[in-house]
């Protein structure tokens, strides 16, 4: 799969304990992504961080929470990142969705040998 230099990045930041269906919705948003055939995606466990409610998660030992942010970033085509937006806006209670115009300038499998 080749992706044109114009693409998008779309970022999901919900918490860790968010849940679809029983699962950790992290998992089932990859899930959809692959099915999908998105060309990508990265989750990150953030380390600490809050969010519309104000209340601070944090892997603090001290405070350590059971919901830290993740974090997912999904790049392909503007259509594609619409149509999956829609597949998710409804399963999102709580977090945040945001899209940023990107420039890809590499997107391969694995290095070529010269």
């Amino acid at each position: 799969m080749a992706l044109p230099k114009k693409g998008q990045l779309l970022r999901i930041f919900i918490g860790e304990s968010d849940k679809h269906e029983g699962k950790p919705l992290y998992e089932w948003i990859i899930r959809q992504a692959r099915e999908r055939q998105l060309a990508g995606v990265t989750i990150c466990r953030g380390i600490e961080g809050y969010g519309r409610a104000s209340r601070i998660h944090t892997a603090k030992i001290l405070r350590l929470s059971e919901d830290l942010p993740i974090i997912i970033e999904i790049v392909d085509v503007p259509e594609k990142i619409e149509d999956f937006i829609k597949l998710i806006d409804p399963v999102i209670d709580g977090g945040l969705v945001t899209v940023e115009n990107v420039q890809v300038r590499l997107y391969r499998s694995e290095k070529k040998k010269k």
